[in-house]
C-alpha cells in the first residue's frame, strides 16, 4: 500500500476490494475532504459519492449490510 497519511481532493484511489458500489480494480477520485479521517470518494462524474474513512485499517467505505452483500470496500492511494 502506498502512503495514505494524507488524502487530498482529486487524489486517485484504486479499489482493492470491491462491493456492490465500487468495483475492484477500478480507479476512483477523492472529492471533498471533511477532516483528516473522513472524505468523499466519487462514484461517478456527477458528484455521486460515499463517505470514506482513513484510519489504521486503511482507506475504506462502510455500508449498511442490508444494501451491500459485503459491507466494506477498500482502496489504496495511487502515488
Amino acid at each position: 500500500m502506498t502512503n495514505t497519511d494524507e488524502i487530498n481532493t482529486d487524489d486517485k484511489l484504486l479499489c482493492v476490494k470491491g462491493n456492490d458500489f465500487y468495483s475492484e480494480g477500478e480507479i476512483y477520485t477523492v472529492g471533498r475532504i471533511v477532516n483528516d479521517k473522513y472524505f468523499q470518494i466519487l462514484t461517478s462524474g456527477d458528484d455521486d459519492h460515499w463517505y470514506a474513512t482513513l484510519d489504521d485499517k486503511g482507506i475504506y467505505v462502510s455500508f449498511d449490510s442490508t444494501i451491500a452483500t459485503d459491507n466494506k470496500a477498500f482502496f489504496d492511494k495511487i502515488a
